[in-house]
């Protein structure tokens, strides 16, 4: 919460907050709080962009036995994250797909609808649009909206694909439009950047593909 709304200024403050969290479960002797504050120091990686090391942290996570099965499940989807954003967009999407029969095997249709999320946004960096299409909006009619940073999140995803096809180009800034008022009013700092990094993703040399 602290991160969106801009109150850790960067990865390495929030890496500061969790490490000393990190030290107080250590003194407290609670391993599953030591496992899951490791589990965010991954992500913190993660924000870095050390995304090939965030990917191994995430692997070893998914197999600790410290977590509980549905936290070990999300290292399986951010180990997909991870590998997504370094451009290994396939093996990210098997990744991923794993989770998602995690997640239903748990029966945790939040995480189910959020892992399709992340697994459209990697079938759009394989330049797969009819997948990602279809993973975004299996997300958008399963997804949990209640909470603005949800609705945000999904918004987002939704108009990354859309710029991504000159054919959906003006839906896909409509949306961006729609997830800026959101989080400028609700003062998700982090997710504004995240949009705005959007939009000059998809006007730079690697924007929309034409039909």
């Amino acid at each position: 919460m602290k991160r969106d709304q801009g109150c850790l200024l960067g990865p390495l403050s929030a890496q500061h907050s969790y490490a000393g969290a990190r030290a107080v479960f250590v003194q407290l002797g609670i391993p599953r709080r030591i496992a899951q504050l490791d589990l965010s120091l991954a992500v913190v990686t993660e924000m870095s962009g050390k995304l090939e090391t965030a990917a191994r942290h995430y692997e070893t996570l998914a197999v600790d036995d410290r977590l509980s099965r549905r936290d070990r499940a999300k290292a399986r989807l951010w180990v997909g994250t991870a590998l997504s954003k370094n451009g290994r967009h396939d093996y990210a999407t098997r990744v991923m797909r794993a989770a998602i029969r995690d997640f239903e095997d748990l029966t945790e249709p939040d995480d189910w609808s959020v892992a399709h999320q992340k697994v459209a946004l990697a079938r759009r960096g394989a330049g797969d649009l009819d997948q990602a299409l279809h993973f975004i909006d299996v997300a958008r009619g399963s997804g949990n909206t209640d909470s603005p940073m949800e609705r945000v999140r999904l918004d987002t995803a939704h108009g990354h694909i859309l710029l991504s096809d000159t054919a959906t180009r003006d839906d896909g800034l409509r949306v961006l439009d729609q997830a800026t008022s959101t989080a400028a009013r609700y003062g998700l700092v982090h997710q504004l950047r995240s949009i705005e990094g959007v939009r000059a993703m998809s006007e730079g040399p690697a924007g929309p593909l034409r039909r």
